[in-house]
């Protein structure tokens, strides 16, 4: 029975029954994560080879360049051919950099605040009130770059199809609105695909701001749990057939692939774009890993190969993401507190308990042994305006550790659902 049509006395005797339950938790000393999403142990061991695929002097030479050695600022060239073929672009839009998409997003977002960009009529910094979309739940780094920049920060509703996108289109009336975050495949957390008629709607747009910007962090693009790989648009080419060449800068990286924070990042945008960030990048350094950029490759060939790894991966991650959809409906069905998606792909589960519990939840959890994403993370300045959706990532933990964490995050949100409704 749900809980909300329970009578005092039924809500009392299933509190206290749960209590006892959280108790033997806590007495258990256990110490469980699901608070991130990184690849366990038996993902990372998938990719082993590539620590080797380098060896001598004359694996180090790509296209008849030593990669040991300073230049090719802008990538190695099979590592851009490498990324066009990912993201359906070409080699000429493809920026390849270090070992963190979020840092390259990071220092994008920088540059063009510190100088502008070539449709820029100056500097975001010399300019006031400046806004930016923010489509929720979403990612919290994302947030916190806008934020950190000192954006106005919109929150814009995500749906089954991606953002509101008419919210976003009245919102882009305005020129102080200088942009919008994205993840378009498999979002964080709710695993989202954007719909084709989303992607065209947001390509065509017709921003006030000349300068606006539309970060495509793209970084579960290829991330499938379960069934075929599931193509994407090119939103490069999109925005060049709406006349909007060079209003997406599109990002993605290794990270979920190989090696977390060992990976090798990209940055894809209209030529323009990229020959005038060369010029600033080239200020900052000389060249990024090339031989990574190369390890990389010869390891994971070409799209086709690496779809093929992504299929292992898969098969490591999903029964973790599984066994979340099995306990929480074995838990929580019928009692009316809580909704949960089961993604397809990506890294992520969205669940959204009774309004005004999940900082609870988040606490019980806790203080039971079980460190999770803090609430309200996912929604800009990290307030949940329905104290509601909280973030599961099984991925890292082994199997027997995702089902345990299931098991208390369960008897937490029935916990906290049961104090909310015996406080009402």
């Amino acid at each position: 029975m749900e809980y909300k049509n329970m009578s005092r006395e039924a809500l009392q005797a299933a509190y206290e029954a749960e209590k006892a339950k959280y108790e033997g938790y806590k007495a258990q000393g256990m110490k469980l994560n699901i608070a991130r999403g990184k690849p366990g142990a038996e993902n990372l061991d998938l990719v082993t080879p590539l620590l080797t695929v380098l060896s001598t002097p004359e694996d180090c030479i790509d296209d008849g360049l030593d990669v040991r050695n300073y230049g090719e600022l802008s990538g190695v060239p099979s590592a851009k051919r490498y990324w066009a073929e990912i993201l359906g672009c070409r080699p000429e839009n493809v920026f390849v950099g270090g070992n963190s998409s979020l840092n390259m997003i990071y220092d994008f977002m920088t540059k063009v605040f510190i100088f502008g960009l070539p449709t820029s009529p100056r500097p975001w910094s010399q300019e006031k009130g400046l806004k930016w979309i923010c489509p929720a739940p979403g990612y919290d780094r994302h947030f916190l770059i806008s934020e950190k920049l000192g954006f106005d920060l919109i929150t814009v509703p995500m749906t089954d199809d991606g953002p509101n996108m008419d919210m976003v289109e009245d919102l882009i009336k305005d020129p102080l609105v200088k942009g919008m975050w994205n993840v378009p495949k498999y979002s964080n957390p709710g695993g989202v695909i954007y719909s084709e008629e989303t992607v065209n709607r947001i390509a065509s747009m017709k921003p006030a701001a000349p300068d606006f910007v539309l970060i495509w962090d793209n970084a579960y693009c290829i991330h499938e749990l379960k069934g075929d790989f599931v193509p994407f648009p090119d939103i490069l080419g999109l925005c060049e057939k709406f006349g909007n060449d060079g209003m997406a800068f599109e990002f993605s990286s290794t990270s979920k692939i190989t090696y977390p924070g060992a990976g090798f990042s990209v940055m894809a945008s209209s030529e323009k774009n990229i020959e005038y960030l060369d010029t600033l990048i080239g200020v900052q350094t000389i060249s990024y890993d090339k031989m990574n950029q190369l390890r990389h490759v010869r390891f994971l060939k070409d799209k086709a190969h690496t779809l093929e790894l992504m299929k292992k991966h898969a098969a490591v991650l999903g029964p973790k993401f599984a066994a979340v959809d099995e306990i929480l409906h074995a838990e929580l069905d019928g009692l009316g507190i809580g909704e949960w998606n089961e993604p397809t792909g990506g890294y992520f589960v969205s669940f959204n308990a009774v309004p005004g519990t999940a900082k609870r939840v988040n606490a019980l959890c806790k203080e039971a042994g079980l460190v999770m994403t803090g609430a309200g993370a996912t929604f800009p300045y990290g307030k949940d305006p329905a104290d509601s959706n909280l973030r599961i990532a099984p991925s890292y933990p082994p199997l027997a550790e995702v089902r345990k964490a299931m098991e208390v995050f369960c008897c937490c949100v029935r916990l906290a659902s049961l104090e909310k409704f015996l406080a009402q």
